[in-house]
C-alpha cells in the first residue's frame, strides 16, 4: 500500500500495550483505520463534506488519541484559521499525522506546536462519544 500521511516514511514505532493485537506500528494503524473512519466519526462540524474519498477529514483528534493509547507520545496541534487545533502525534523523536491527507497537500507547520491534551478535547461529550465509537470499531475489525 502506499502511504501519503504526514510523516509516513518512518514505521518506527511500536505499541506500549497489546490491547490491539495485530496493529504493530503506524502503518498497521493507518490500514485497520481506514476501515473504521466514517461520517459518524467524522467532527459534527465537518460531516456534510465527509466523503468516502475524504476519509481522514475531521478524525484528527480522536484518532491522535486513539494513537497515544496505543504508542503512548504526545498530541500536539496545529492552530487552524478557525481557531480549533490540528492533531498530530509525536513518539520519541518520530512524528506523524495519520489523518493529514484531509488537507489535500495543504501545508502544515509541524514545529512548535502547543501540546494537546484529552481532558480538554474529551469535554465536549460529543467529541467523546465519537472516539469511543471509532475504538469500538477498531476493536471490532482486528477480532
Amino acid at each position: 500500500m502506499e502511504y501519503k500521511f504526514w510523516g509516513w516514511e518512518n514505521p518506527d514505532v511500536s505499541p506500549i500495550n497489546n490491547i490491539y493485537k495485530g496493529i504493530n506500528n503506524q502503518h498497521d494503524l493507518y490500514d485497520a483505520l481506514t476501515k473504521c473512519w466514517c461520517r459518524e466519526t467524522c467532527a459534527a462540524r465537518m460531516r456534510d463534506k465527509w466523503t468516502e474519498d475524504n476519509k481522514t477529514l475531521g478524525q484528527c483528534s480522536i484518532t491522535a488519541f486513539l494513537v497515544q493509547d496505543i504508542f503512548g507520545g504526545k498530541v500536539y496541534g496545529i492552530r487552524r484559521p478557525d481557531g480549533n487545533y490540528h492533531c498530530y502525534n509525536v513518539i520519541g523523536d518520530v512524528a506523524f499525522d495519520l489523518t493529514s491527507e484531509q488537507f489535500k497537500g495543504e501545508p502544515l507547520d509541524y514545529t512548535d506546536n502547543p501540546e494537546q491534551f484529552r481532558e480538554v478535547h474529551f469535554a465536549n461529550p460529543e467529541k467523546k462519544e465519537r472516539y469511543e465509537y471509532l475504538k469500538n470499531k477498531l476493536s471490532g475489525i482486528l477480532k
